[in-house]
């Protein structure tokens, strides 16, 4: 059970501290819905682009079923990295997005299996499941120590949040994509706290693989 526990409290940091900038590129692409770019393309595309990153960053799985868990445990050093770096040169990523083009011209099928299945297939799906691994390329290095020692049962629960939460993303980046201020407030501020949190989960990362404990048996 504290296993359990353990994976769901990192699966939501890790997710948070990852993902705060999806949420501004959601409201820029939910600011750009019209009868040519739907909804279900930026949820069907997200959700696309999302598990593409999932897929690139199982090789932390796998490798940890081979390594001792206390190695596995240096991999935390990388969000750690990733945090300093962010706090000592203070970097303001670039939340520019290529716009969507909405030029496609169609008229959508009435049946809802039919409308389903062409949504699936729709250039701007793709569009945006590109934007998405664009965006979030970097969080493989998160995930990879993240998903190392982990087995099936605690990796499952790790994949259902992040996937749940990418659902939640979703939902929030529609509703304030209606209110501007609410985003405004988002898009100015959300990343403040984001090395603190990166360097966080790396040091939990290497506390809960035991690595400190590894590191202070080593005799000089």
């Amino acid at each position: 059970m504290n296993q359990l526990v353990t994976a769901f409290t990192e699966s939501l940091v890790a997710f948070a501290a990852t993902n705060i900038d999806d949420i501004i590129i959601l409201l820029l692409l939910f600011s750009q819905i019209d009868v040519n770019f739907r909804r279900s393309h930026i949820w069907v595309g997200h959700f696309l682009g999302f598990a593409i990153i999932i897929l690139a960053s199982l090789p932390g799985f796998f490798g940890g079923l081979f390594v001792q868990r206390e190695f596995i445990g240096l991999l935390g050093i990388l969000p750690i990295i990733i945090g300093i770096k962010q706090l000592v040169t203070k970097e303001q990523e670039n939340t520019q997005i290529q716009a969507v083009t909405t030029d496609l011209k169609g008229s959508s099928p009435t049946n809802p299996i039919l409308a389903f299945i062409c949504s699936l297939l729709h250039p701007q799906v793709y569009k945006v499941a590109a934007v998405t691994v664009a965006n979030g390329g970097d969080n493989i290095s998160i995930y990879i120590p993240l998903f190392a020692g982990q087995n099936l049962v605690t990796l499952g629960v790790i994949v259902g949040v992040f996937f749940f939460m990418v659902g939640i993303w979703c939902v929030t980046a529609d509703l304030l994509s209606r209110q501007a201020p609410i985003a405004y407030v988002l898009s100015l501020h959300g990343k403040t706290f984001i090395p603190f949190i990166l360097i966080a989960l790396g040091l939990f990362i290497m506390y809960e693989r035991g690595t400190f404990s590894l590191l202070m048996s080593i005799k000089i």
